[in-house]
């Protein structure tokens, strides 16, 4: 927190006050809160017993937290698993809508909870390594279902206590943090960012309240872009779309047969888009929105050319980086953080602009259109690829899917070749696509398909321990959405290409 600059903290689940006494040792102005007058006299008195703090405590109900603490905070903090305790719905997202509101602008809040998406999925384990160490104090779930967790805990004199929680799935916590007003939250397992190897024993999740004007500065992320980064930063993305979408590439695939797998029909449309492309070890690509970094990988071996990798999610450049320095490309693939509606390049600067499948998570396509002018050289190509409306679609139809994505629309083929030649680019030379969209409809129903059947065949084998059943059930329905709208027309995918005019 403090390079944050956090100074004030409030610690609304303080129980016997060790959270408060921890953060005034470590130079924070801390206020602690609980709904228990008993609670609140242990933890006055063990600020005493250790160091002679006098804590600042206040009796409150989360839900009506503004009535009874004063101010604003840098962070607050919710801690202990305490969140857990609520078990209505109305009462989490009231509470997470007071927290939010007696946060400064730019605050954060830390909340954490058990993982129960583990215990619920697969029983419960325990590693003990930062919560509940040492043997002395036994804790393991007597009854566990979607709507309760009743723990058992046993101690040392063979006294036996227990306590009924609401089993917090980690993604509805996220998206109840995400409807009352935070923007980017980041959640990590354990105080680790990934652990796709070892399911965690405890989940933190550290929400920001600052919002983000999609006009901002340099490097700066909008709020679709931002859902986006957020998406994709989670370890359920991570290990979902390495083990299942095709590892390296993460896009839609052009497929000689139905049952192909899906690495090869994701390569081939690599190989597709960079037929005619002309590219030379001089020539400098700037990939958008390059995800692990296949297609980067592909051109810079292919053709000797140096691809500047730009990608929003910080997840997914650390193993792009990792597979890059495996093969010996760290010198010929830069990969930037950063999200290409504000594109971190000189004007210019590149011969080749290249996306697969990353448009469509922006809120702002004309902004990204503009930005890809920019950067480009007078006489550049760019190649990329989006799943997109059909041409004519009523927008209506597609809300299933708009929802899953958290977007108010979608790109269309008509609407990316009317604003591309607005901004001076014409169709390039190619046979396939001679108005500068090749036309790959029924490719999109084929790969979600191929999708679907690859997540349920690895979840029969065990796909669950890397990633959760509630994100695997949404993946499902999403997939299937994918499907019915190709089928239905409703959707396209395909690949544009086009050349910026040197007039």
């Amino acid at each position: 927190m403090r390079k944050r600059g956090v100074k004030s903290v409030l610690d609304v689940a303080t129980g016997t006050g060790f959270h408060s006494v921890r953060l005034l040792e470590a130079g924070f102005e801390a206020v602690s809160a609980d709904g228990s007058a008993d609670m609140l006299a242990m933890a006055f008195e063990n600020g005493m017993k250790n160091g002679d703090h006098i804590l600042r405590v206040v009796q409150a109900d989360w839900r009506w937290l503004n009535r009874d603490v004063h101010g604003e905070y840098d962070a607050i903090v919710c801690l202990g698993n305490s969140f857990t305790h609520l078990f209505s719905e109305r009462d989490r997202r009231k509470a997470l809508a007071e927290f939010y509101a007696m946060l400064k602008h730019d605050g954060i809040l830390i909340l954490d909870q058990r993982n129960y998406d583990a215990i619920l999925d697969r029983g419960y384990s325990s590693k003990h390594t930062y919560y509940y160490c040492g043997e002395d104090v036994a804790v393991e779930p007597e009854y566990m279902d979607e709507g309760l967790c009743r723990m058992r805990y046993r101690f040392p004199d063979k006294s036996v206590y227990h306590l009924n929680m609401f089993p917090l799935r980690k993604d509805y916590t996220r998206r109840l943090m995400s409807d009352v007003g935070f923007q980017r939250i980041e959640t990590y397992g354990d105080f680790q960012h990934t652990y796709r190897e070892e399911q965690p024993d405890f989940f933190v999740h550290v929400a920001e309240k600052e919002y983000r004007m999609e006009d901002q500065g340099e490097g700066s992320y909008g709020g679709a872009v931002s859902t986006a980064r957020s998406y994709y930063n989670s370890p359920d993305a991570d290990a979902f779309y390495s083990s299942v979408w095709g590892g390296e590439d993460i896009h839609v695939g052009v497929y000689a047969h139905p049952a192909e797998p899906i690495a090869d029909a994701s390569r081939r449309t690599v190989e597709r888009m960079a037929s005619g492309l002309g590219l030379t070890e001089g020539s400098r690509v700037l990939d958008l929105g390059s995800g692990f970094g296949g297609s980067a990988r592909y051109l810079a071996e292919t053709f000797g050319c140096s691809v500047q990798a730009l990608n929003l999610s910080e997840v997914e450049n650390e193993r792009h980086r990792q597979l890059n320095a495996k093969r010996g490309l760290t010198g010929r693939i830069e990969v930037v953080d950063g999200s290409f509606e504000s594109v971190p390049f000189p004007d210019s600067s590149v011969d080749v602009v290249w996306s697969q499948d990353a448009f469509l998570h922006s809120g702002n396509r004309l902004r990204v259109l503009e930005e890809i002018r920019r950067v480009l050289r007078p006489g550049g190509r760019l190649v990329f690829t989006d799943p997109m409306a059909a041409d004519g679609t009523d927008l209506s139809a597609l809300q299933p899917i708009l929802d899953r994505i958290h977007l108010d629309d979608m790109g269309s083929p008509g609407f990316y070749t009317r604003e591309l030649i607005r901004l001076g680019f014409v169709p390039s030379d190619h046979e396939d696509s001679p108005g500068g969209f090749e036309d790959l409809r029924a490719q999109l129903v084929t790969h979600y398909g191929r999708v679907l059947e690859e997540t349920e065949r690895q979840e029969a084998e065990g796909l669950g321990a890397k990633v959760s059943s509630d994100y695997l059930t949404q993946m499902k329905k999403g997939l299937t959405h994918w499907v019915d709208g190709g089928e239905g027309r409703r959707l396209t995918w395909g690949i544009f290409r086009f050349t910026l005019s040197e007039g």
